[in-house]
């Protein structure tokens, strides 16, 4: 029995429609899952079955009102499940953007001139910028937790230094969306409980890889998109909940002014909420347990083996590949399933084109909003990476036909 027998792949692919499809006579070998997962078959029917049923919006005496806020409710449990959190600490959003943004903006009414805040330079922008343009709009002082571009890792050494008594808020990735480092986000958050300040973490491309306790990683704010974990487009929030009711949102002036409703602005995508709820439950379905949260656990324990696997296996391959150089952390460094490389005399763009033309295989290039990292790795004004990333519907076969076609690839460059 080899070590990814166990795992039901072909299963699981069953059970996502877009992997039926095929691009000149061949399968598509989807591994673009870092910018977006496919969408597995029971969050599509949920989310045409809300409204094939009738939507609504809600607080009305109506039948479908009510079965809208049942949903909502469901998904909230769903998510709180996922996180290790409380229902009403989870609050919807359009994206992780959009939330982070207005939690930036709410958070930043109590911010003085002369307080700090702590950003990363490894991080999405979407955990930058928000923080960033509030801090700007209060003066406050920002201090960043630097990047090594050779290691590929954040510099949490220097934490020491850079908190002070003064500092509001550090805000970190769970894991690299670019090169797949995964950080010790409870070492920050311990270091940052010291003196007080509020612990932001971007768990986007995380959450679909491993588990993710809000408590244990110390998050005060903990960012995700069920868009990255096989369901639709919606964000959420999850926000201590002390934190979050002391929060000042700006609302419409009727809207709720309780949690987890009052993040929530406007008539939100009930439809694809009721997606999320069949997507975290697909990933439940791979694990045993009594309940949800523990079935999510032991589901991430199998699928992080099979997907780090393979991801193993496509590192080994590209190693042995010459004119090809990997950007990874080091072995020591948990990372994500998420190989970024570049390709000596192609440019990344063109590379992605002709996997996809020649060998129907879909990765992605660029900064992927990863932008600092970029900068620093000398990258920014030359395409970025070429990125590959790893999902459980994946396959041994799908990982060599990359490998075979990058390396088909660096021959026929240097044949030129």
């Amino acid at each position: 029995m080899t070590r990814t027998s166990a795992f039901p792949v072909q299963e699981i692919r069953e059970q996502f429609p877009a992997l039926q499809r095929t691009y000149h006579a061949k399968p598509v070998a989807y591994l673009d899952g870092p910018g977006g997962s496919q969408v597995v078959a029971a969050s599509m029917q949920a989310v045409f079955r809300y409204m094939e049923n009738g939507g609504a919006n809600l607080h009305g005496a109506f039948p479908t009102s009510r079965e809208t806020e049942a949903i909502i409710a469901d998904a909230r449990q769903a998510v709180a499940d996922l996180l290790d959190a409380a229902p009403e600490e989870v609050a919807f959003g359009a994206n992780m953007t959009t939330l982070a943004f207005a939690i930036a903006r709410a958070l930043s009414r109590s911010w003085q001139p002369g307080d700090e805040i702590i950003l990363s330079e490894l991080d999405h922008r979407a955990n930058v910028d928000p923080w960033l343009t509030a801090a700007l709009d209060r003066g406050v002082l920002v201090r960043w937790l630097k990047a090594d571009p050779e290691t590929l890792t954040l510099a949490t050494e220097e934490l020491d230094t850079l908190l002070t008594e003064k500092t509001r808020l550090v805000a970190v990735g769970l894991a690299s969306n670019a090169v797949g480092t995964i950080n010790d986000v409870a070492r920050i958050a311990r270091a940052a409980r010291r003196v007080g300040a509020v612990v932001a973490v971007d768990a986007v491309h995380a959450a679909p890889h491993m588990a993710i306790s809000c408590k244990q990683l110390g998050a005060d704010i903990l960012l995700c998109s069920a868009y990255k974990f096989f369901g639709p487009h919606v964000g959420m929030a999850v926000i201590r909940q002390s934190l979050f009711e002391s929060l000042k949102t700006y609302k419409l002036a009727p809207a709720p002014g309780y949690i987890p409703d009052k993040l929530e602005t406007g008539t939100q995508n009930h439809e694809g909420i009721a997606g999320i709820a069949p997507a975290i439950d697909f990933i439940a379905s791979l694990g045993t347990g009594a309940n949800r949260r523990e079935r999510l656990a032991d589901a991430f324990s199998r699928l992080e083996k099979y997907e780090n696997h393979l991801a193993d296996v496509l590192r080994s391959e590209l190693q042995q590949t010459a004119g090809v150089k990997l950007f990874q952390a080091g072995a020591h460094v948990p990372k994500t399933p998420t190989i970024a490389f570049r390709l000596e005399g192609i440019d990344p763009e063109e590379a992605c084109l002709r996997m996809a033309e020649e060998h129907s295989v879909f990765i992605a290039s660029g900064d992927f909003y990863a932008s600092r990292l970029a900068e620093l790795a000398g990258l920014a004004d030359k395409g970025g990476w070429i990125r590959a990333g790893i999902a459980p519907y994946n396959t041994e076969e799908e990982i060599r036909r990359l490998a075979q076609g990058i390396a088909q690839m660096v021959r026929a460059q240097k044949e030129v």
